[in-house]
């Protein structure tokens, strides 16, 4: 089983910036579409940005101009850029192949912490 190790969350002001950054242990990151994931408290998981294995992108629209996901396959690494962050991004952060997007959470790291404060 692939693991996946994401850093990077923190506490932050609004306005502010945060680099994500998701390690896998495997070498099938590197064929495989990848994608960070949100959930805030009360609330379900959401999709926050996906990148292909050649590097096409998508965004959920309310972080569309403010972040920006990239990967380096050689370091089996996927990154989130977060600028400008707001309040309503406050959430754990998940990084995971977006054909595990429905799993249960068996299927997912332990993530890491965003929070936004005016």
């Amino acid at each position: 089983q692939v693991q996946l190790v994401e850093s990077g969350g923190d506490s932050v002001q609004a306005g502010g910036s945060l680099r994500l950054s998701c390690v896998a242990s495997a070498s099938i990151f590197s064929i495989n579409a990848m994608g960070w994931y949100r959930q805030a408290p009360g609330k379900q998981r959401e999709m926050v940005a996906t990148i292909s294995s050649r590097g096409t992108t998508d965004y959920a629209n309310s972080v569309k101009g403010r972040f920006t996901i990239s990967r380096d396959n050689a370091k089996r690494t996927l990154y989130l850029q977060m600028n400008s962050l707001e309040p309503e991004d406050t959430g754990v952060y998940y990084c995971n192949f977006p054909f595990l997007a429905t799993a249960t959470d068996k299927y997912w790291g332990q993530g890491t912490q965003v929070t936004v404060s005016l």
